[in-house]
């Protein structure tokens, strides 16, 4: 399911941390980071789905 998750976080950084953490905080850090540019927004889904 992690691959999946990844694959997701890959295309849409948002969706695939809403997946594995819902609407916290790490939701709208992402949002924000993938606004502000999109690898740093992938790279922080990555590192949650990874973490968790």
């Amino acid at each position: 399911m992690d691959v999946l998750r990844i694959l997701i976080a890959i295309l849409l950084p948002p969706l695939g941390v809403f997946l594995q953490v819902g609407l916290g905080l790490q939701f709208w850090i992402n949002i924000l980071l993938t606004l502000l540019g999109y690898i740093p927004g992938i790279i922080h889904a990555v590192y949650i789905i990874v973490k968790r």
